[in-house]
């Protein structure tokens, strides 16, 4: 299951260069979104998600 972005996030970008498989994109209703079939949270790279811990927002979940 990927993670989530949700609506408050303030489009500070921190969380896109912590991802490892480059799985969060532009979005379309907010300003970025996670690409489900990219995320692999974070297995095999870091011990917890490096998304939620970039960013300064808490505005990332799992889906």
């Amino acid at each position: 299951m990927a993670y989530k972005i949700l609506d408050h996030c303030g489009g500070c970008s921190a969380c896109v260069p912590a991802c490892p498989v480059q799985a969060i994109v532009p979005g379309d209703e907010i300003f970025f979104e996670i690409d489900p079939d990219r995320c692999t949270e974070c297995e095999g790279y870091h011990n917890t998600p490096a998304c939620i811990e970039a960013c300064p927002m808490e505005a990332i979940v799992k889906a």
